[in-house]
């Protein structure tokens, strides 16, 4: 008896050390997936910008606590839907308008986009670019065009829930076409940025010319910063 009762105290062990890994694990890869898209943007994405913008992660502040806290309090834990353009910007008043026309077509030549769609009616971007504000292009004024993205391998143009995972590829000088009722227009970029959700001041209108505003979530795979993209219309 001693010696059976002997082996069924070690099987047990056995079994909680058992879960005891498990949960380790399971703790690890849960911290590795929220972490991930961040330290691969430092390692291999932020790099690529050339131009004298701010990273989206500043090197300073990765390892901060208040750098963990706001990633994980923005790493969609709540059940936000990021599928609702409307729901990037928090602290934003959004208008309904009155748009002339229901949709109009984007291409990105940098970054192989070619002719998406762009919903001037419809918040979701799992179906389309998403145009939220009343004033569409070539009109003067500021059109704001959301799009998905996530880790760049996922790219792929014909997939809006992966279109903009190269946006960050975008560089200043680069080309932005629109399609509007059958005519192209063409924008160059001249300002690429950073900033928080909390950050509206990239969604307010300027009527001296006619502007677009790309705008996706950085970095590539977070909610955590968005991505500004800005362009001026050149030429019809």
């Amino acid at each position: 008896m001693a010696k059976y009762y002997y082996r069924k105290t070690i099987y047990f062990k056995k079994i909680f050390r058992g879960f005891g890994v498990l949960f380790i694990i399971f703790g690890v890869s849960l911290f590795g997936y929220i972490l991930f898209p961040v330290l691969s943007w430092q390692i291999f994405f932020a790099a690529s910008f050339s131009q004298n913008i701010d990273y989206p992660i500043p090197k300073t502040t990765v390892l901060g606590a208040s750098t963990f806290e706001s990633l994980i309090s923005s790493a969609n834990l709540a059940g936000v839907d990021y599928t609702n353009a409307k729901n990037w910007f928090p602290n934003f008043d959004y208008k309904e308008g009155d748009p002339k026309i229901r949709s109009y077509n984007l291409s990105i030549p940098a970054i192989n986009i070619e002719n998406a769609q762009v919903s001037t009616l419809s918040d979701d971007l799992g179906k389309h670019l998403v145009h939220f504000n009343p004033t569409a292009p070539p009109d003067k004024g500021n059109s704001v065009i959301f799009g998905h993205s996530t880790l760049p391998y996922l790219f792929d143009p014909e997939d809006y829930k992966t279109i903009f995972a190269n946006l960050y590829k975008v560089k200043v000088g680069d080309e932005v076409w629109t399609t509007v009722s059958g005519v192209s227009y063409k924008y160059k970029v001249f300002e690429i940025k950073v900033v928080d959700p909390q950050d509206t001041s990239v969604l307010e209108q300027k009527f001296d010319n006619s502007y677009l505003t790309l705008v996706t979530c950085t970095p590539p795979g977070t909610v955590w910063k968005r991505l500004i993209i800005k362009a001026e219309l050149e030429e019809i």
